[in-house]
């Protein structure tokens, strides 16, 4: 499957805000973002930005979230159908599904400074859903249901130290975490306001529904 391998941070940038896709990098002051603030990436980044219209601000937040969470447009639509499906609010339902995704619940309780090295966690078979490896990083947890690291994860240096800094980080409340014996519960499903990062998921339904 494709993935987007250039710099991460210039993803950051184009999009306005920081996606933290660099792990612990992101909190520090050499963050590119922090440090070319305002500047759109490539050769035009510098001109005179035009007002966007109503279509360009629904794509460019459908673009935001997917590289928020790692997901390329097929499977985004996929999701999307399936939020439509579902009942309640659809924008919530899209945002509570991908925040259920393994790799998320991964970052989320910090075995991993970002989502993409959570990815690359599940992949390689690091993680335990339940007592059970699991290694797609689209997975869908449940309520109820324990994720944990492996034994070789264990002794991973830079897993030991994003787990250190995990409590900095903060733990959603949909999530019980016990850094001692390196596993996470799925307490409940995420609700709307668990997701702090600044989306506005009405434009993408609106994007879709066209």
């Amino acid at each position: 499957m494709a993935r987007y391998s250039e710099a991460a941070c210039r993803l950051c940038r184009r999009e306005g805000m920081k996606l933290y896709l660099k792990g612990d990098r992101c909190y520090k002051e050499k963050c590119s973002f922090e440090t070319r603030k305002g500047k759109i990436p490539g050769q035009h980044g510098a001109g005179k930005l035009k007002k966007p219209t109503g279509y360009a601000l629904q794509l460019r937040e459908k673009q935001k979230v997917k590289r928020i969470y790692g997901v390329l447009e097929k499977q985004f639509r996929l999701y999307f159908e399936k939020a439509e499906k579902k009942r309640g609010v659809t924008g919530h339902n899209l945002l509570a599904m991908l925040e259920c995704r393994l790799d998320n619940v991964v970052y989320r309780l910090g075995f991993a400074a970002s989502r993409r090295t959570a990815r690359q966690m599940v992949l390689h078979g690091h993680i335990l859903v339940d007592g059970k490896r699991v290694d797609i990083p689209s997975y869908q947890t449940k309520a109820g249901q324990w994720v944990e690291l492996g034994a070789k994860a264990r002794e991973i240096e830079s897993v030991k130290n994003s787990v250190e800094t995990a409590a900095g980080r903060g733990i959603p409340k949909w999530l019980t975490f016990d850094a001692g014996a390196f596993k996470g519960q799925v307490i409940a499903a995420p609700a709307r306001e668990d997701v702090t990062l600044d989306i506005n998921e009405q434009l993408i339904v609106e994007l879709y529904s066209k």
